[in-house]
């Protein structure tokens, strides 16, 4: 990816926060650009995958990067999961509460260790198949109020969106095992994924860009980009456990907008499921033999 050039950075592990507050701008842009001016899944692909697609193939043109792949399978295979991934997301994100909708994408870190277990044959401890389990029960602790409120279609696609989701979580350490760049990985998604916008949108109909639903779309494409930059960023300069609670914050930002802003109910099943959701990502990241020997030590 392309680094944001400091001699010294004071933030640190705190670039997490930024890319946090950025992605929850980029939610809910989303859910007002297609509640307040109707726009579909495909078309806020589009523009958000179109705008980061657009300004790193500038900025890699302009710094000599080669695009060339010998592993463009690879690459297709995590562009299309990432991009449907996100089709399903921005579903849930506009038909559910957001702060459920952007819970349900973290389930992907759920999908991603069921997915390595189940087809990459990776072996779990006990403590990480305790971890998954947790997470599948907030899952459907988190989901049994939309599920008694009617809103059970578009709570089972932002599920899928987290599945999806975790099998291009997969996809991109396999290209990271072949040596491939960050920033190449996350073009090769913008750009597949800005063309099945494209496609899908023209499937089920464009909508004319107002000046006053322009705003959104930008922000939507920017604040995606300003996110993913700040997100390589604290992975690159912070601690990586911390970097990782640190990123939770999205969940945290996307309630406190949802209750405030949008008028979401949120009750206590929905908090109590993604607390759990939230703690199972969490833990499942800890080392915990390396934590106990540490404070044994």
């Amino acid at each position: 990816m392309f680094d944001i050039q400091l001699k010294k950075d004071p933030l640190g592990s705190g670039w997490m926060i930024i890319a946090a507050l950025s992605f929850t701008l980029m939610n809910w842009w989303v859910k007002e650009a297609g509640n307040r001016f109707e726009f579909g899944s495909g078309e806020l692909v589009f523009w958000r995958m179109g705008f980061s697609a657009f300004v790193l193939g500038i900025l890699a043109k302009a710094q000599g990067k080669t695009f060339a792949t010998p592993h463009w399978r690879a690459h297709m295979r995590r562009s299309v999961s990432g991009t449907l991934g996100m089709f399903f997301i921005f579903y849930a994100i506009v038909h559910l509460p957001l702060a459920t909708g952007v819970t349900l994408s973290y389930t992907s870190s759920i999908f991603l260790a069921l997915l390595s277990m189940l087809v990459l044959r990776e072996k779990l401890s006990k403590y990480k198949q305790a971890m998954l389990v947790l997470g599948f029960l907030g899952v459907m602790v988190l989901l049994k109020p939309s599920v008694g409120s009617g809103q059970e279609w578009p709570a089972l696609i932002g599920l899928l969106g987290g599945l999806f989701a975790g099998w291009a979580y997969m996809e991109v350490r396999e290209l990271s095992l072949l040596g491939e760049p960050g920033w190449r990985v996350v073009f090769y998604l913008s750009l597949v994924g800005m063309l099945m916008g494209a496609v899908w949108a023209s499937v089920t109909g464009w909508h004319r860009v107002s000046w006053q639903a322009a705003p959104y779309l930008i922000g939507i494409g920017a604040s995606a980009l300003v996110a993913q930059l700040c997100l390589t960023r604290a992975y690159k300069v912070g601690d990586k456990l911390t970097v990782a609670a640190l990123s939770y914050l999205t969940v945290v930002f996307s309630t406190f907008v949802g209750v405030w802003m949008l008028g979401d109910a949120i009750g206590w099943q929905e908090i109590f499921g993604m607390v759990l959701i939230v703690a199972s990502g969490l833990l499942s990241s800890v080392d915990y033999r390396k934590f106990l020997r540490k404070r044994s030590g």
